[in-house]
């Protein structure tokens, strides 16, 4: 079938502002129907992420050309297998950007955000059953993440998929896909925070914001987050955190943590830097969670002693730790009944054809989440 699609042809050296050098161009592609073991996806709403910045400024080396995008909702519209009682034409979906195959160690471990299969699968611009479904002129396309979701249609692996209720309107489902999932994630799973400990959050992009929500939830106490960006800030006073400017927190986090530095900290900027400043906060016996995603020429320098002589647990987690099919339920409860406002990530809602100006948004730090629809 004849679908549109963000196509990007290359991978870093465009020129700011993205707005004119439009890195990404809608195209008409060619999408294959389903295997076996997988299913067509109408896309309803996705999310514009740091992760698909990050392709498109090269600090993320993936196979060109690639059809960006993968925290997405949508409805099913067809399924390659006649057989599968999991899934029936109709439901709406949540789209996971990692595959578990099931099989390998990671898998049957209960660790499905570390499969090998999946990973190798996302790596190389694939489906996890093997080879591509989108096709320009006859030329592959490669999947982001297993999804490709800034198009009108995906065909994703039936395990990036997971089935919610028909009601939840598109633009908050969307949310519940990268940001919430690996945010929150990195709060309840990763850190496994406990009602009374202190927290705090570096960065309030989508990610950072939901783990402060998550860490909200968890009763942490006090809960403080660093962000360069006054509106950010505002809206985590307003969820009840001490919110501070990069510059304020050398004087401030002292008086905060008296303890000498909070239980957990929760990393979600992708800068070396970052990451060293956020262990250095960290209390002795504290726990360090990274989420963010570097370039991957950046390097951390820690003095190696502390890591016995304070105790401190450095703990990296990717898509928070989570298995979608669980959470992402868990994360909609929360939302529901009032516990978790992701809401409040939703920065604006606009068209798929205005992404590269969106891109310079995100870039500028101006934006938590935008979601486009086809």
């Amino acid at each position: 079938m004849k679908i549109t699609a963000a196509l990007l042809g290359q991978s870093g050296g465009h020129a700011l502002p993205y707005a004119e050098s439009a890195p990404i161009a809608l195209t008409d592609l060619d999408l294959d129907p389903p295997r076996d073991g997988e299913l067509l996806i109408r896309i309803d709403a996705a999310g514009l992420c740091h992760s698909d910045l990050s392709v498109v400024n090269g600090d993320r080396v993936r196979p060109m050309p690639m059809a960006l995008g993968h925290e997405a909702t949508g409805i099913l519209v067809a399924t390659g297998s006649t057989d599968d009682a999991d899934f029936t034409v109709g439901d709406r979906v949540i789209l996971a950007f990692l595959p578990s195959c099931g099989e390998c160690a990671r898998c049957k471990a209960d660790e499905p955000y570390m499969c090998s299969a999946g990973a190798a699968a996302n790596g190389e611009g694939r489906l996890l059953l093997g080879g591509r479904r989108l096709h320009d002129g006859g030329c592959d396309v490669h999947h982001h993440l297993g999804v490709s979701a800034f198009a009108t249609h995906a065909v994703v692996d039936r395990r990036s998929a997971v089935k919610v209720d028909r009601d939840l309107p598109p633009e908050i489902a969307a949310l519940f896909g990268c940001a919430v999932l690996t945010g929150a994630g990195a709060v309840f799973n990763s850190a496994a925070l406990k009602a009374g400990e202190s927290a705090l959050i570096y960065g309030l992009g989508g990610v950072g914001l939901s783990a402060l929500l998550a860490a909200r939830a968890s009763g942490a106490t006090p809960l403080v987050a660093i962000d360069p960006s006054a509106e950010k800030r505002a809206i985590a006073t307003d969820l009840g955190a001490v919110a501070l400017a990069p510059d304020e927190a050398s004087a401030a986090l002292p008086g905060l943590f008296p303890d000498g530095g909070p239980d957990v900290v929760i990393e979600t900027v992708g800068k070396a830097a970052v990451l060293a400043a956020a262990y250095a906060a960290a209390r002795r016996g504290g726990r360090i969670v990274t989420v963010g995603l570097p370039n991957a020429a950046e390097r951390l320098d820690l003095q190696a002693l502390s890591l016995v002589a304070e105790g401190k647990t450095l703990i990296g987690s990717y898509m928070g730790s989570a298995i979608p099919s669980r959470d992402i339920p868990r994360y909609i409860a929360l939302w529901k009944a009032g516990l978790m406002p992701v809401e409040r990530l939703l920065t604006s809602v606009h068209r798929l054809d205005e992404i590269n100006t969106l891109l310079d948004t995100l870039a500028r730090g101006e934006a938590i989440r935008q979601i486009m629809v086809p």
